[in-house]
């Protein structure tokens, strides 16, 4: 059931690669994954009960391996639990994983940054990264650090939450009437295109070599997005300039 996964070129550590015949990095529906069942919680417990998940993770992964081709990378906080978990995942036979508790991570820049960079540096080249509950002015900088994909259940996670995604801006709709009296259902369908569009223009800068100018563009469009590239420049200059061109 494991998607081969290809990587054609690189931006910075941005990587346009192939997953079987869809091109990344692309939108995932869960309807076309096949995830295998998983232990999940909450970003911020206790490590024994982190622990506890990643075991019960990993034993329902080895148990629904010949059935499934996407795994989920628990472990909270604890970066080392996540790269166990990343680690005997990959052991068992997985190369796709899911990243969890996304939503939460996109509020801890300097974890964020942390995390994804640690997954980065132990995986197997051949692995790719989702992400989860993204806000669209986040896509292009967990490309640029790597990511592969994202889920489409951003579109109606916050479409739940009655928040309009842009590409450089979330609106709260309550606060900011953009749209008055418009249904959960076409707030999704706004919120899908709008993710569609990013990815489209993630492509094209990726395309002309020039991701890094769309990060640094987007940077600005919240403080959680200016603190993780900082954080990105000053901890990861080496990751980031292993992969970039020199023109």
């Amino acid at each position: 059931m494991i998607k081969r996964f290809e990587i054609k070129s690189h931006d910075g550590p941005g990587r346009v690669g192939k997953v079987d015949d869809n091109i990344t990095p692309k939108i995932f529906f869960k309807d076309e994954l096949k995830i295998a069942p998983n232990q999940g919680s909450a970003h911020n417990i206790d490590r024994e009960i982190a622990e506890f998940n990643v075991k019960e993770t990993l034993k329902l992964a080895q148990e629904n391996v010949d059935d499934c081709d996407i795994v989920v990378i628990q472990g909270s906080k604890y970066i080392d639990l996540r790269i166990e978990c990343l680690k005997k995942l990959e052991e068992i036979g997985y190369n796709g994983f899911i990243i969890a508790n996304g939503d939460a991570l996109l509020t801890n820049p300097r974890e964020l940054v942390d995390l994804i960079i640690s997954l980065k540096k132990e995986a197997r080249k051949t692995s790719y990264f989702i992400f989860p509950f993204t806000e669209l002015s986040f896509m292009p900088i967990l490309t640029y650090m790597g990511i592969d994909g994202f889920l489409a259940d951003s579109a109606n996670y916050y479409s739940y939450l009655k928040v309009l995604q842009t590409p450089t801006k979330s609106y709260d709709l309550n606060s900011y009437p953009i749209y008055e009296n418009i249904s959960q259902k076409d707030l999704e369908k706004k919120n899908l295109e709008n993710m569609e569009f990013v990815i489209k223009e993630i492509h094209a800068h990726m395309k002309n070599r020039s991701l890094r100018n769309l990060v640094e563009e987007r940077s600005g469009t919240t403080p959680q997005n200016i603190s993780t590239l900082k954080i990105l420049d000053k901890n990861y200059m080496d990751y980031l300039l292993e992969y970039t061109q020199i023109f």
